[in-house]
């Protein structure tokens, strides 16, 4: 098993190296003077979805061989989860990539998944035995088919951002001008999460408390970085660590919020520098790359991503959780926040798909609807998992 989990980590590693390096020549397809467009043939385009198809058959490998080692769908945890949720993406953009030529599409598309992947590994890592509440069938299906949708609708988050670095007119000072500047920052955000885990993981940081959860019980909490934020009624067990007397509710996981708090630090911080050095903003630096973009064609695959993916993640977010829940738990639905935030994606999508196909929401309003929509997806991703408990914890 131990050989087999090795085996696994290193295809993983392969993969991530492999999309970062077809990144780069999806890069070269945009710059290419040969085509005054972004579909059609193109060397560059053709070596880099090449790389990425033997990335992704080496993640599939990495999924394969950890299931073999651990003895079940690899889906049980964090680490395995958006790891899974990364492949998926990768799966969905090879997929639409092949209907749309749209060699753009890998420029975002794929930086978005290396995100992921590497977002994944500040996770514990470790194969475990399940707990009885995994130990079902339900975990494989379930779980399977929420990444899948939710990696589905992430190709129209992909498609909406680059039609809004298309269709925004940056020289201008605007809401839109605002938000899209927003949303990158939080894509930078993600990436401080990563360089301040790396680093703390790099100087072997760790600091250890007991704390009173809530229903009362003693528990041992571990911290990865400096604890700006201490457990409720926690005890710093680790002499000689910084802790700060700023304690939180019961209902709140002090060392995940801990790890939020200091991923906005670190991610302000890069998002700064950047600033500072290039004296633009990061829409201006991206903007030259979608300068011959086909905005229906954008449109359009932000469109379709979302008539895919919105079903799909119905079967996986709420249909088959509420059969596992009712197995698990002797209830269809008991308002955990998961739960809660599975519903308010659903709704969203929902409503996207009603105001699209009623009112004709094209173009600009639909691109944003698309951004509007990953951000749920991250929030529940991120902010759910991390901070706040629930009965999905064990994740």
């Amino acid at each position: 098993m131990t050989q087999l989990a090795s085996i696994s980590s290193t295809l993983l590693y392969v993969a991530f190296v492999l999309y970062l390096i077809a990144t780069l020549f999806f890069g070269g397809s945009i710059k290419s003077k040969k085509h005054t467009n972004q579909t059609g043939k193109n060397r560059w385009a053709t070596i880099a979805i090449t790389i990425t198809i033997i990335g992704f058959i080496s993640q599939l490998g990495y999924f394969i061989t950890r299931w073999i080692a651990a003895g079940h769908a690899p889906v049980s945890n964090l680490f395995e989860f958006i790891t899974f949720f990364g492949m998926m993406l990768v799966a969905g953009f090879i997929i639409i990539y092949f209907i749309y030529r749209a060699h753009v599409l890998g420029v975002f598309a794929l930086p978005i998944a290396l995100l992921v992947i590497a977002y994944s590994s500040m996770f514990p890592r470790d194969i475990s035995p399940l707990i009885p509440a995994l130990q079902s069938d339900w975990l494989a299906i379930h779980v399977s088919t929420v990444a899948a949708g939710e990696a589905i609708l992430a190709i129209s988050f992909v498609a909406g951002l680059i039609y809004l670095l298309k269709d925004v007119d940056l020289t201008k000072k605007g809401k839109q001008t605002f938000w899209l500047e927003a949303v990158l920052f939080f894509i930078v955000i993600v990436a401080g999460f990563i360089v301040s885990t790396t680093a703390a993981q790099i100087a072997g940081y760790q600091s250890e408390f007991t704390y009173v959860n809530a229903e009362g019980q003693e528990q041992v909490e571990q911290f990865g970085l400096p604890a700006l934020v201490v457990p409720h009624q926690g005890e710093l067990m680790t002499e000689g660590n910084f802790a700060s007397s700023i304690e939180m509710p019961a209902i709140v996981n002090a060392a995940r919020l801990n790890t939020v708090i200091w991923s906005l630090i670190s991610g302000t911080l890069i998002y700064l520098l950047i600033r500072l050095i290039t004296r633009k903003s990061v829409s201006a630096l991206l903007q030259p790359l979608v300068r011959r973009v086909n905005l229906n064609l954008m449109d359009e695959v932000g469109y379709r991503s979302v008539m895919i993916g919105f079903p799909v993640f119905t079967l996986g977010g709420l249909v088959f959780a509420m059969i596992w829940a009712q197995i698990a738990w002797t209830r269809f639905w008991g308002w955990d926040p998961k739960e809660v935030w599975a519903l308010i994606t659903w709704l969203f999508y929902a409503a996207f798909l009603h105001l699209r196909l009623s009112r004709g929401w094209e173009g600009n309003r639909s691109a944003w609807l698309a951004v509007i929509g990953f951000a749920i997806i991250m929030f529940n991703l991120v902010a759910v998992n991390l901070i706040i408990a629930g009965l999905h914890s064990y994740a």
